[in-house]
């Protein structure tokens, strides 16, 4: 098993603490946000950024975009999504739990760790895997603090949320789409759906 805890740099997947009140409070790394005009995305073995692809179209991440640390997406996870499509065969992705933070404030590189509550999430397909996508507003933020659950918000950043993640892997010219959107949740279900994730990492790193 990879030892952890002597890195100099605490791995943001692995070395982060989701804080004292996690899951009505968690502390995320973020890779992205929306100036950039690529796509980072954390190098599983060492901890540090790497350029995934650049976003040869123009999508735009709508909110700052990352994962919550010590979760890993797998058959507990993947279960939501099973029991919403009447299926059995959904897999996880085997990725730390995505999230989306919502801030006024421009934010203008990821490499970062935020503190934000989650308020909902969007169930989203990636061919057989699940995908989903926490939403998160940002602790004290002056516009989106005070929301307390995805129904709370504009439908109009819901839709736009939705739009960049059911797009974003899309190639023009072939019909196909890629990512498939199931349904929303609200702030509770998030939350278990965290609780599930990090049930599935505590697995996954048992078995290292």
């Amino acid at each position: 098993m990879t030892d952890f805890t002597h890195n100099h740099k605490a791995h943001p997947w692995h070395g982060i603490d989701l804080g004292p009140n996690c899951p009505d409070e968690v502390r995320v790394f973020i890779e992205i946000v929306p100036t950039d005009t690529v796509k980072y995305e954390v190098d599983k073995a060492s901890g540090y950024l790497s350029l995934d692809r650049p976003q040869k179209f123009s999508n735009i991440v709508p909110s700052l975009y990352g994962f919550i640390p010590k979760t890993y997406c797998d058959k507990r996870m993947a279960s939501k999504t099973n029991d919403a499509l009447a299926r059995y065969d959904v897999e996880g992705d085997h990725d730390p739990l995505d999230i989306c933070v919502l801030t006024e404030k421009d934010v203008t590189h990821g490499d970062i760790i935020v503190n934000c509550r989650p308020i909902g999430g969007l169930r989203l397909l990636d061919h057989n895997q699940a995908d989903d996508k926490i939403i998160a507003v940002l602790k004290n933020d002056a516009v989106y603090g005070g929301y307390n659950d995805i129904e709370d918000l504009p439908m109009e950043i819901v839709r736009r949320l939705v739009h960049y993640f059911t797009t974003y892997k899309d190639i023009p010219g072939d019909s196909k789409k890629r990512m498939v959107f199931v349904n929303k949740y609200g702030a509770a279900e998030a939350k278990e759906v965290i609780k599930l994730a990090m049930e599935d990492y505590d697995e996954y790193i048992s078995k290292l």
